[in-house]
Parts: C-alpha cells; sequence; structure tokens
C-alpha cells in the first residue's frame, strides 16, 4: 500500500471509529433517549429485527447477553414469555426500564456471567437468541455448548457475529492498523470459521447464511448523524442494507438459524 493511500486509510478510520460512541452519546444530549445508547435501536426497520419471524407466540426465549434488552423487548411482543441475562448492571437497568415502561408482563432479565453455567434446566427454552455476542467472548465453546444443554431438541439457536473478510477490514490490514470492527472484540469471522464454529457447539444452520449492513469505512459518521437525526439515519441505514443484500461478501456480518445438530 503507497504511503499516501495509508494515509487516508488512517485518516478515515480515526473517523470511523470515535463515530459510533459519539452517536450513541448524541442520542442522549439530543433528548432522543435519557441514556447513552446506539442510534440502530431506536430505528423501526424489519430487516433490523430479522429474528422476529423466528418466533412464534407459544416460544418461550432465552435472549443470552440481553445487554440494554433491545433485542428483548422487541421479541417479547412475539413470544409467550422471554428472559434475559448480562454481566453488565447498568445495562440491565435500561433494559428493566424499557420493560416497566412497555408493560411487558412477560419479560425479565436478570444479572449473570454468560461464560459461566446458565441456571436453567436441560431442554428449557423453545429459542435462544445470541446477538452480537459471540464476538466478545474468549472462550465460546462451551457458551455455545450450554445453549445446546437448555435448547429444546426441536428449537432454534438464532445467532449472528462479524464478517473479517470485506475489502475494507482487509485495507485495515494492509495499512497495519487494528481491522477488527470493535475494540472489543475478541474475534471476527469468514463465513467458514464462524459455520465451523457454530458447528463445534453442537449446530447446525437452517437456510442461507443472512447479511446484515454494507461494510462502509463511513459507517462511523453515519452512525454520528444518527444521534442527531433519525429520520437521516434512518435512509442511510437503508442504503446499507440494499448494499448488503447486493454484495453479501460485503457484510459487517453474518446471521444465522441454526438447529441442534443431528
Amino acid at each position: 500500500m503507497k504511503p499516501v493511500v495509508r494515509f487516508l486509510v488512517r485518516g478515515i478510520d480515526v473517523v470511523n471509529r470515535r463515530g459510533k460512541p459519539l452517536g450513541a452519546r448524541l442520542v442522549k444530549v439530543t433528548g432522543k433517549r435519557p441514556y447513552v445508547i446506539h442510534p440502530k435501536h431506536l430505528i423501526n426497520e424489519p430487516w433490523h429485527d430479522w429474528y422476529a419471524p423466528y418466533l412464534s407466540a407459544r416460544d418461550v426465549v432465552l435472549d443470552v447477553g440481553c445487554s440494554n434488552g433491545a433485542h428483548l423487548v422487541r421479541a417479547a411482543s412475539r413470544c409467550r414469555s422471554i428472559v434475559g441475562f448480562d454481566y453488565d448492571p447498568g445495562q440491565l437497568g435500561i433494559a428493566l426500564r424499557a420493560i416497566r415502561n412497555q408493560g411487558l408482563r412477560n419479560a425479565q432479565v436478570f444479572a449473570w456471567d454468560v461464560t459461566g453455567c446458565f441456571p436453567f434446566r436441560e431442554q428449557s427454552f423453545d429459542v435462544v437468541l445470541f446477538l452480537d455476542v459471540i464476538e466478545h467472548l474468549v472462550e465460546r465453546l462451551p457458551v455455545l455448548r450450554e445453549i445446546h444443554r437448555v435448547l429444546k431438541e426441536d428449537g432454534r439457536l438464532l445467532v449472528s457475529g462479524p464478517n473479517r473478510e470485506t475489502r475494507w477490514r482487509e485495507s485495515l490490514r494492509e495499512a497495519g492498523l487494528f481491522a477488527y470492527s470493535d475494540a472489543d472484540h475478541k474475534i471476527e469471522y469468514s463465513r467458514a470459521e464462524f459455520l465451523a464454529e457454530l458447528q463445534a457447539g453442537g449446530f447446525v444452520p437452517e437456510g442461507e447464511v443472512m447479511p446484515v449492513v454494507l461494510d462502509t469505512p463511513w459507517a462511523g459518521a453515519i452512525d454520528a448523524l444518527g444521534g442527531i437525526s433519525l429520520s437521516l439515519y434512518c435512509r442511510l441505514s437503508r442504503w446499507k442494507r440494499e448494499a448488503a443484500l447486493r454484495r453479501p461478501a460485503e457484510s459487517t456480518g453474518f446471521r444465522v438459524v441454526a438447529r441442534k445438530a443431528p
């Protein structure tokens, strides 16, 4: 990579990485929410809540690593009951507030170490949500095996993880930069690696691997704009989504509906 190109990539990377937390803070500063939260959780797009069509009114659901409950409260309207756990009391406080504000009697959350043994009996759940969590863990197979244990034999795992093989990630590596999309990520995957890890945990995909949104170097700037204008953020998010559908190899990550392996 030429020095001038490397310098340009470094500059764009700085803007990109600062934009995400800035957008979350601006949500609070501009009064969209009384707490810091990423603007993606404030838009109502069907592709964002991709797991919803896989839930039914009879399902008992577990949300592993539920964080601020953004997915949990949306899923609650589609299932019989849902319980989520996470290690972060601050994020759980936001989740509890959302549950109370929306009067969700079928939803609850509690503090628990995601990497420990789950406090549930075998085959307790019809569906397990494991959304954008696996990449934050060092020991992942034990967690997948715990999910396998508490999931019913005919249950579904709805899981997502990040893609490390986009052109932007490759440009970052060529420039000698940290190429993961989040500083807290312990791993990012190729498509084959992601499916292999799920298989090692006892799961096989049901249907195709689904894309998320385009991995663009301007994602941080879009996130920052989202903290100011949700309508503009929605339009730009739709553009990213449509681009990922056209070019799934350039998606930020993978979404998989999985079953227990035979």
